[in-house]
């Protein structure tokens, strides 16, 4: 488990005192290639943790193409998904998912959304976390998250900390010296 110090304290002690990671027990198959992949696929029915939690590449996608028209499926989210994304698309329920310039996927599976994993701080925490860095930052740069909610936050952080913020477009660049 990489870094297992930014767990909550019960699985802390687990890993560290214990010396039991319950992210490494036998019910857990790592999935590293191709052909492992086709296999999950094509067999016994299973549970399938996978990148990118938006559906915007990554392993996800071969699951998506091949398991998506089958009604017997369930896609969870367990994390935000950000407007525009294929992950948001499914979520509102859209039953044909463009791929590509080409490739339409029928979707059949069920999906459910768990919320409450999230590893991303509020905004009041985002606040607090700011308002005592030491030294003060001359500079913040607010690049995750909504495009209305990186600029609520730049300019609340502005107004209240007076310090100089920008919530950049996507793909804007600025030069760092």
């Amino acid at each position: 488990t990489t870094y297992p110090e930014y767990l909550n304290s019960e699985l802390r002690n687990l890993i560290f005192k214990e010396g039991h990671n319950p992210f490494l027990a036998e019910c857990f198959e790592q999935v590293d290639s191709a052909e492992k992949r086709e296999k999950v696929i094509t067999g016994e029915p299973c549970v399938i943790i996978t990148t990118s939690g938006m559906l915007n590449g990554g392993p996800v996608m071969e699951y998506l193409r091949n398991l998506a028209d089958d009604e017997r499926n369930c896609l969870v989210f367990v994390g935000y998904q950000a407007d525009g994304t294929l992950g948001r698309r499914i979520q509102k329920g859209w039953r044909e998912i463009p791929i590509g310039n080409r490739e339409t996927i029928v979707v059949n599976l069920d999906c459910i959304t768990v919320d409450g994993f999230s590893g991303h701080s509020d905004r009041r925490q985002l606040m607090n976390f700011v308002s005592h860095m030491q030294p003060k930052p001359e500079k913040i740069f607010a690049v995750h998250g909504d495009e209305n909610k990186t600029i609520d936050l730049a300019s609340s952080i502005y107004k209240k900390l007076r310090i100089q913020t920008i919530s950049p477009m996507n793909l804007e660049t600025y030069r760092l010296i």
